[in-house]
């Protein structure tokens, strides 16, 4: 696993850190499985603080990303499964919103796509 971070960048170090990890998960690069360095240890090699790191993974756990297992250590979780939940969840209830507000389907899904590209750029 191999990350960098860059102080000068405008995302905060702890989103650095969960962005690369769920990249690399996502790719592959970090297979199912794959045991993750402690809190302390990844801090430690990135010259971050560990409440940095356990941010992160707390973001990343709460994503469906990585899961805990106590004391045996954090894996990368099975992909897709808690955060294709999540996000199927999420859409439903927009869908719903926009429904109460009279918006018509065209319309929520200009308002996401205006969404998506504010956030992936085009």
């Amino acid at each position: 696993m191999t990350l960098k971070i860059h102080i000068d960048d405008s995302a905060a170090p702890y989103e650095q850190v969960r962005a690369q990890i769920s990249e690399q998960a996502r790719a592959g690069v970090l297979p199912v499985g794959y045991r993750l360095p402690t809190v302390r240890g990844l801090a430690e090699s990135l010259g971050l603080a560990a409440n940095t790191v356990a941010k992160a993974y707390r973001a990343l756990e709460s994503d469906g990303v990585i899961e805990t297992r106590g004391r045996n250590g954090t894996f990368v979780a099975e992909a897709g499964s808690a955060a294709e939940r999540e996000l199927a969840s999420a859409a439903q209830a927009y869908v719903e919103r926009a429904r109460r507000l009279g918006l018509t389907e065209t319309d929520a899904l200009v308002a996401v796509r205006d969404a998506l590209r504010a956030v992936y750029g085009e």
